[in-house]
């Protein structure tokens, strides 16, 4: 017995549809996939540039020249890396810029948890998307920072500092989110009169501190240990929930008494979304790797600072994570939203 089927010609259009559709799925799909492999074999093919929100001399800019110098000797070819400092409006200038970057590897983003975690919470309108926008890399130090005044200053320990701060306003200087927030946490959880004067990046803070135009500040410890050292600031805490190596007989604000005081801050490397995952996979690897060396643990120890690493995946949860955290932390502050 034979059975006949027939098929009508409006049959074979139906199925011919949704095939052509899979075909060019399938077509676009090898064609991003071979996109993607041809990248990651011809990269890099010109300089590396990292974009820095903070001025020179900063913290980030610090890691990120040790960052510079891991992928200059790691990458194929060699290549030039260059530092592109964008400071100013906490960070967004820089990160707008490297958002807008094409996505090819060869513009790479060193931020800190200013850009990526605090923003959101203390502006009410971004010029970026601190998660859409970026791909993450690494994870790679992070830190605290030190309660330092002039030493013109009268403030000579935690004791002075509070009650000049209870006797009139104490204008401290902060180009960062994380000195910024250091600043209103300490004012709300001390009932002192603290005074935010905003800076584009926190060398340029120091400076006036040194020269006696601020009050206070509390400075990441890379752009004041070495005025510190110089005996042209005098340290009075230390943020951290513990005493840091590098100044092992400065307390913390929470040992002199400010219970449950204690904050850090982190940096991390990004690449523009859409970056190739080879690319990226290529850079996690060659950075964790890096950060190792004995020239890169020079950096990390001259800012005072500890190496923290990461893969792209558990960047990109630990920073929704650290958004988190830095919400509670500034409306605990009572920071409005600029």
């Amino acid at each position: 017995m034979t059975i006949r089927t027939q098929v009508q010609k409006s049959d074979l259009h139906d199925l011919a549809k949704p095939m052509a559709m899979m075909i060019r799925a399938l077509g676009a799909s090898l064609a991003i996939l071979g996109a993607g492999l041809a990248h990651a074999q011809t990269y890099p093919s010109k300089p590396v540039t990292i974009i820095v929100p903070f001025a020179v001399g900063s913290a980030a800019d610090q890691v990120a020249r040790g960052v510079a110098q891991i992928l200059s000797a790691g990458l194929p070819n060699n290549p030039t890396v260059v530092i592109d400092n964008k400071p100013g409006a906490s960070g967004m200038i820089a990160a707008q810029a490297a958002a807008r970057a094409a996505a090819d590897g060869h513009t790479l983003f060193y931020t800190t948890n200013t850009t990526q975690s605090a923003n959101q919470h203390l502006f009410k309108k971004l010029s970026y998307d601190p998660v859409n926008d970026f791909a993450p890399i690494t994870a790679i130090a992070t830190g605290a920072m030190i309660l330092a005044v002039p030493m013109t200053s009268p403030v000579k320990s935690m004791a002075d500092f509070i009650s000049l701060a209870r006797r009139r306003d104490v204008n401290y200087g902060a180009g960062n989110s994380s000195s910024r927030v250091a600043g209103e946490m300490f004012r709300q959880m001390t009932g002192t009169n603290l005074t935010f004067v905003p800076y584009k990046s926190n060398p340029q803070a120091i400076a006036d501190l040194v020269g006696g135009q601020l009050d206070a500040m509390f400075a990441d410890t890379a752009s004041a240990m070495a005025l510190i050292k110089a005996d042209k600031l005098r340290p009075i805490a230390f943020t951290g929930s513990q005493r840091t190596p590098s100044f092992p007989n400065l307390p913390t604000i929470d040992e002199l008494g400010i219970k449950g005081y204690s904050l850090t801050y982190w940096g991390a490397m990004y690449a523009p979304r859409g970056a190739p995952r080879e690319i990226i996979q290529l850079l996690n690897a060659l950075i964790v790797q890096g950060v190792k060396s004995e020239q890169f643990k020079a950096v990390i120890s001259n800012a005072a600072l500890d190496v923290f690493t990461s893969t792209p995946e558990e960047l990109g949860a630990f920073q929704v994570a650290e958004a988190q955290r830095w919400g509670r932390v500034i409306k605990a502050a009572g920071i409005e939203p600029e």
